[in-house]
């Protein structure tokens, strides 16, 4: 008898797209990282803008660090679908606040995008998921 790999290893992509995707990822990762670790050490202007949003200034903490394991999440290449959903539901918070706060919410909706687009880019499966051809 022969065995078979239940967890295959995935196929290393290469190529424009892929270095795309990558670049893509990382230019968000690296907002996303920045505007995380401003909430997480209470950086004064971090603080100020969230209290203009209506956030309480005591929370502000906190939603850094969700942000900032969400991110993490992301760069883990085994974890990146759960964090990309994870922030996904972060900027659609983001988005209802800048809705309620009667502020532009193109910024998330955009970055929304990108993070799925980076992540289609890099990763095959999410591709032919998020584009499936039935």
């Amino acid at each position: 008898m022969e065995a078979t790999m239940l967890n295959q290893p995935a196929k290393v992509r290469s190529g424009k797209g892929v270095l795309a995707g990558k670049i893509i990822s990382v230019i968000c990762v690296l907002f996303l990282l920045f505007d995380s670790i401003m909430k997480v050490i209470k950086e004064s202007h971090s603080i100020e803008g969230s209290a203009q949003l209506g956030w309480p200034v005591d929370q502000v903490q906190s939603i850094g660090i969700v942000l900032l394991i969400s991110t993490i999440l992301y760069i883990i290449p085994r974890t990146a679908v759960i964090g990309a959903i994870l922030l996904t539901g972060y900027l659609g918070g983001a988005i209802a606040i800048m809705v309620r706060a009667g502020q532009p919410l193109y910024f998330a909706a955009v970055f929304a995008i990108l993070i799925w687009v980076g992540l289609a880019l890099r990763d095959e499966k999410v591709k032919n998921l998020l584009i499936s051809k039935q």
